[in-house]
């Protein structure tokens, strides 16, 4: 994940690996909330099936989506 980006973009790495840009800055969970978001959008999910499981306060972050 990559905080405080000029735009909101989603780009597929590898298999089951993606890099997000959020405009939202790390602070109080606010690019946290964003990255679901994001997810949510990209894949076409609803925001309550994503969660952190891993790396809540780091830029590489362990998804779940169910």
């Amino acid at each position: 994940m990559t905080p405080r980006a000029g735009k909101n973009e989603v780009t597929k790495i590898s298999e089951g690996e993606y890099k997000v840009k959020v405009t939202a800055v790390p602070e109080k969970g606010k690019a946290n909330v964003a990255v679901i978001k994001i997810l949510a959008d990209h894949f076409g999910t609803p925001k309550s099936s994503i969660n952190i499981i891993g790396g809540k306060s780091t830029r590489v972050k362990l998804i779940e989506i169910s």
